[in-house]
């Protein structure tokens, strides 16, 4: 199967932002909300979490032709007591409903110490750490979970009943990101329709995946689905529709904790003590055939180099990206070839 991944069509930061908006406004989503949405996917872009990037608009797209995603709902908050709240997505935008509850998180966090939000009747709402930098930019701490559509077994178990755990992996946006790529997957990823281990996206996506960690894995997966989806009254235990499904609302719940890092000590010690952890991880002995250690999301922050270079596309990405513009009337993408 040949690859597409040597020709590769850059666009910049700005531009990317600002065709996404242009489509989303294109297709009802009021501009706050385009804001939103479309700073979220090239911030995934940038990061080089390129599952999660610009790339994913044809399923929001699909799925708002359909009816199954409202550009015009909005999220509505609940307080339930000082430090808890719930929002209602309203079957709109996930980015918008997550945003909504992690700045609400933030606010509790600020006068009680911590603050948290469960966010119901949501849809996808792109990578995890976006969620998370909202929470980093006040200087507090955070845990995000997220269910999602069935995409692995339980241990054990050899059909579809757990989505992801997205603090780790996501393997089936990897996936379909290989299928649209031309490209293999490791062997370990994922079982054909016959139960057997494949290299092949296209056998995968006919399959099942396989939980990373094993019973470890397993098990997370279902504690996301327990906080996200049964503790918020959203979808859960396989229930979730898939994002790239345009037949029925997809029903996702999130859960968002926000925590002041100075609950127990003066903000200076705990940034102190968080970078002699940090010294501590990179700076270990390493492996044979280690260059480097790297800090859980650091080689995405350094990936951020794509301010300066731009943010690579395929041709069939790019060819997909234009269809949707075409279709509202919106400009085609801008691109350089390298």
């Amino acid at each position: 199967m040949a690859s597409q991944t040597d020709n590769k069509l850059y666009v910049s930061a700005s531009d990317a932002t600002e065709f996404m908006r242009s489509v989303l406004i294109g297709n009802g989503v009021s501009p706050e909300n385009a804001n939103i949405v479309a700073d979220c996917l090239v911030q995934a872009d940038l990061r080089g979490v390129d599952t999660h990037g610009v790339n994913r608009i044809s399923s929001y797209m699909a799925r708002i032709r359909e009816g199954f995603l409202d550009t015009k709902a909005n999220p509505s908050l609940n307080q339930i007591t000082p430090v808890v709240a719930q929002v209602d997505g309203n079957n709109g935008f996930g980015f918008v409903a997550a945003h909504m509850g992690m700045a609400r998180a933030i606010e509790m966090a600020k006068e009680f110490g911590i603050g948290m939000v469960s966010v119901k009747h949501s849809n996808h709402f792109g990578m995890l750490a976006w969620v998370v930098q909202q929470v980093l930019d006040a200087g507090m701490m955070s845990l995000v979970f997220t269910n999602s559509s069935p995409a692995l077994p339980v241990w054990g178990g050899r059909s579809k009943l757990m989505g992801t755990w997205h603090l780790l992996l996501q393997r089936g946006a990897k996936i379909y990101k290989a299928a649209r790529r031309g490209e293999k997957i490791p062997m370990d990823w994922a079982l054909d329709r016959e139960g057997k281990q494949t290299d092949d996206p296209y056998k995968a996506l006919g399959g099942v995946m396989l939980p990373m960690g094993g019973p470890k894995g397993s098990a997370l997966a279902i504690m996301m689905d327990a906080f996200s989806g049964v503790l918020s009254g959203s979808a859960f235990a396989g229930h979730v529709t898939n994002p790239y499904d345009p037949s029925k609302p997809a029903d996702v719940g999130h859960f968002l904790i926000a925590i002041k890092a100075d609950l127990f000590m003066t903000l200076e010690d705990f940034k102190e003590r968080m970078d002699y952890l940090y010294k501590r991880v990179v700076e270990s002995d390493k492996m044979a055939g280690v260059d480097r250690i790297y800090y859980p999301g650091e080689i995405e922050q350094l990936t951020k180099e794509r301010l300066k270079t731009g943010i690579p596309y395929v041709q069939t990405e790019i060819d997909a990206l234009n269809r949707e513009a075409e279709r509202v009337g919106a400009k085609a993408i801008i691109t350089q070839g390298r």
